[in-house]
């Protein structure tokens, strides 16, 4: 299925159906009164998450929707029907905001829970029948109302995924490698830049049985910030997250100057937080250096210490662990820490 986190929508609400205007004749009863119905509402336009969407695929290919109408009202005091409301089901974790003409936007709604609801365009009133006008000074009203029209709008829809930890790094770092270790996620996986294009989600189940969900981000290069590469498009998604794993890849310390790659590849990600969000930047970190499976027993105490050095100098609040995704050696630290750090957040840990 392909991942759309990002759409805009038209949508227009029922007409209030239009009242009648009609007198009662019946054989007996020459002279019956106005017995005109009103009618019935126009249907709203509601946006509401569901767990059972992950994308907002659909809207992709409809960006036009529109409630029914509601039915005129007829004789005999018949009221019109209501029109059926037109629900739009999006993930749980979507933004909606209203444009006007200009482009300008607001905020209308953030379902960040499943079945939460935002009625984006409300349907019109039904018109008064003539039944309804009849006074002492006027026996025979023959007007009635038009039913009114319903709002219409273009809406901004705008996924954020729900996750408790961000998982980020520079494109072919091994993030959706760790992902399919720690997780049943299957992501694809290639030894090329961008393997990753969207999101992925993971939920990871520690040895003490509390579990958390990980999303994927795709591979952040300098200027992500900026709309640069794929990370102006994902970034959003770690704003709601709690935690955040930065996955580096070791292998340039194998090289000579390596030591300043390792550097500059943690402060890229580092600078392109936070540009995007000194809030984000600021969440609990977790440094992972990825790939020791590389080393070999010659170089690996060297290595090693030089990895301590750059995360005690870079990152001295954040702890570190060298991993190898491949094998699973150093990971289990690391997911103790984050459950750790959640229990903090334990009503949203998945049980």
């Amino acid at each position: 299925m392909k991942f759309v986190d990002e759409v805009t929508v038209a949508v227009k609400a029922g007409d209030g159906g239009a009242g009648a205007s009609h007198f009662r004749r019946e054989k007996f009863v020459p002279r019956g009164g106005p017995d005109g119905g009103d009618g019935g509402r126009g249907g709203s336009v509601i946006v509401e998450a569901t767990h059972s969407k992950r994308t907002l695929l659909d809207f992709r290919y409809q960006s036009r929707w529109e409630a029914e109408n509601g039915e005129s009202g007829s004789k005999n005091r018949k009221f019109g029907k209501d029109g059926a409301d037109l629900i739009l089901s999006v993930p749980v974790g979507t933004e909606i905001f209203r444009q006007d003409e200009n482009g300008r936007e607001e905020p209308v709604g953030d379902l960040a829970e499943d079945g939460a609801r935002s009625i984006i365009a409300r349907g019109g009133i039904g018109g008064r029948g003539n039944a309804r006008f009849k006074s002492a000074t006027n026996q025979a009203p023959r007007h009635a109302q038009s039913g009114r029209k319903g709002e219409s709008g273009n809406f901004r829809l705008s996924l954020k995924l729900l996750a408790d930890v961000g998982l980020l790094g520079l494109p072919n770092a091994g993030k959706s490698t760790l992902l399919s270790r720690i997780s049943a996620a299957k992501p694809k996986i290639g030894d090329y830049p961008f393997t990753t294009r969207e999101p992925q989600l993971g939920i990871v189940k520690t040895d003490s049985g509390k579990s958390f969900v990980v999303a994927d981000i795709p591979g952040l290069i300098e200027g992500a910030h900026l709309g640069k590469g794929l990370g102006l498009q994902f970034l959003k998604h770690v704003e709601r997250t709690k935690v955040l794993l930065h996955l580096v890849d070791l292998s340039p310390l194998l090289q000579e100057g390596g030591e300043e790659v390792l550097r500059r590849d943690l402060r890229t990600i580092d600078e392109e937080l936070q540009q995007f969000s000194e809030e984000v930047a600021a969440k609990p970190r977790f440094l992972l250096f990825s790939k020791s499976d590389l080393l070999s027993e010659a170089h690996r105490a060297e290595v090693l210490e030089k990895v301590s050095e750059i995360a005690a100098s870079e990152f001295p609040s954040a702890p570190f662990a060298v991993i190898s995704s491949v094998s699973g050696n150093g990971i289990s630290p690391c997911l103790q820490w984050i459950s750790d750090i959640l229990k903090d957040y334990s009503n949203e840990i998945l049980e």
